[in-house]
């Protein structure tokens, strides 16, 4: 099959979050699955554009309103990401440092759809699959169903994967004649709740649909920002696919990140040096248990109940445990966690900011991940901190509870079901029992490292998606 995925994120591109790392992903494996998988996203000014060697692929012109734009297209010369990579650039629209964040993004991830869409119209190939990625891309689907300028692409199968229902992009009717030419009459496939809702207008138009857990899919039903009914309605061409982690990538044995490597048989002696270098590269004690938290500090993933339950738990347990903590997000949410440096700097860092390279070197050094989200669609950290031998301690919810076993019922992890610092605190101090525990922690931690989370078993439940649109 050729499959063509458009996404406003791909690690090493450019990311933001897990969807950045699915993107890098799943292409490439399909690829190694012998399908043809290709990706477009936009031109953003990151190193990576500037550290690789490109070709022109494509010059053309699209209109958004009144307003007339020309567009390139540049293809990665070298297939360094095992997949065809091009990028499209708008002069001015998305060659910007930053992926989100501006006041214009509706304007620019609209302008870039209509230029992907025109893209694809033209080629005299065409693909046999679009697959799309979140809201950004949530117009592709009607487009290339309505929009007069493109009806050669309306028996192209389009496929939505919801990374996370909460952003969903709305938009005014005033804007509508941004969206190229239709008719009118069905302009109800564009619409919720008053106003145009790109994830919506996917959820309707795209062929088939799924979530990147079975649990998210099932709370969307619930729980989805207000599309709760267009959920329920839908469902009977959803699904939950449950997301794969690159393990070639993420390999303690081969990871060129960390300092020494190891795998489940040696895990402890790899996993201690790695503690060593991490506690002297922060001034703290290694002796103790090292408890991480690596992500955005927003709501959703309830980092705002960091600050309490942490100088709780450094309060209760003087001396016992240790915390370092990497990510950025919300302003107060950063310096409360900032403010704790010169508290405890012998027991706990932030290292407020995005990170990768020491993302790495936290998985291979922590005895336990902390991932007390409100909203979690997936979660790859999770998944990382078992392949690197480090339990997890997570909420129940979306694809958390679908990967993570309380140790309680047999499993690897270590549950709770309320997003509150009191349970974080409980759980914290169920797993400063565990590690006093040898027997256990070693029970967990190998069970975990052993978990097969490949994409290889996700990439055959894409394929199948697929081959249920002929």
């Amino acid at each position: 099959m050729k499959i063509v995925h458009v996404t406003a994120e791909c690690y090493p591109v450019a990311k933001v979050g897990g969807l950045g790392d699915v993107a890098g992903a799943l292409p490439k494996y399909q690829n190694l699955a012998g399908e043809d998988a290709k990706l477009i996203m936009p031109m953003y000014k990151t190193p990576f554009l500037y550290n690789h060697e490109w070709e022109n692929a494509y010059q053309g012109n699209a209109s958004i309103g009144n307003h007339a734009f020309e567009f390139t297209v540049i293809k990665e010369k070298h297939n360094s990401l095992g997949f065809d990579l091009y990028l499209l650039d708008i002069n001015g629209v998305l060659d910007r440092e930053k992926v989100y964040g501006y006041s214009d993004d509706t304007y620019r991830f609209l302008s870039f759809q209509i230029a992907v869409v025109h893209w694809l119209s033209h080629w005299e190939d065409k693909p046999d699959v679009i697959h799309c990625h979140d809201y950004h891309t949530g117009m592709i689907s009607f487009m290339m169903k309505h929009c007069y300028a493109y009806q050669n692409l309306s028996n192209i199968p389009s496929i939505l994967t919801i990374h996370n229902a909460q952003y969903q992009g709305q938009f005014g009717w005033n804007q509508v004649d941004w969206i190229p030419a239709f008719d009118p009459t069905v302009g109800g496939l564009i619409e919720w709740k008053n106003d145009i809702n790109p994830l919506a207008t996917a959820i309707k138009n795209s062929w088939k649909v799924n979530t990147v857990s079975d649990g998210y899919l099932h709370e969307l039903i619930y729980n989805s920002n207000g599309l709760e009914d267009l959920f329920e309605y839908e469902k009977g061409k959803c699904s939950g696919i449950l997301n794969g982690i690159d393990d070639q990538l993420w390999n303690p044995n081969t990871d060129n990140y960390i300092s020494h490597h190891y795998n489940v048989q040696n895990y402890k002696a790899g996993k201690e040096k790695n503690k060593e270098a991490i506690c002297k590269q922060f001034g703290i004690d290694g002796s103790k248990p090292l408890f991480a938290f690596i992500g955005r500090l927003v709501g959703e993933k309830a980092a705002d109940l960091l600050p309490d339950a942490i100088l709780s738990s450094l309060y209760l347990l003087k001396g016992r445990i240790s915390f370092i903590i990497l990510g950025s997000g919300e302003k107060e949410t950063e310096n409360q966690l900032r403010s704790i440096n010169s508290l405890f700097p012998s027991f706990y860092h932030a290292d407020i900011g995005y990170n990768e390279a020491l993302s790495h070197q936290l998985y291979a050094s922590a005895d336990f991940l902390l991932m007390p989200s409100r909203v979690e669609p997936c979660g790859l950290n999770q998944m990382y901190s078992m392949r690197y031998g480090t339990i997890p301690i997570v909420r129940r919810t979306g694809g958390l509870k679908d990967t993570v076993k309380d140790v309680g019922d047999g499993g690897w992890g270590i549950c709770f079901n309320n997003a509150t610092s009191e349970e974080i605190i409980y759980s914290i101090g169920r797993a400063m029992e565990i590690s006093h525990n040898p027997k256990i922690m070693d029970k967990m931690i190998e069970a975990g490292m052993q978990i097969d989370h490949s994409w290889n078993k996700t990439v055959t439940q894409y394929l199948d998606l697929y081959r249920s649109c002929f």
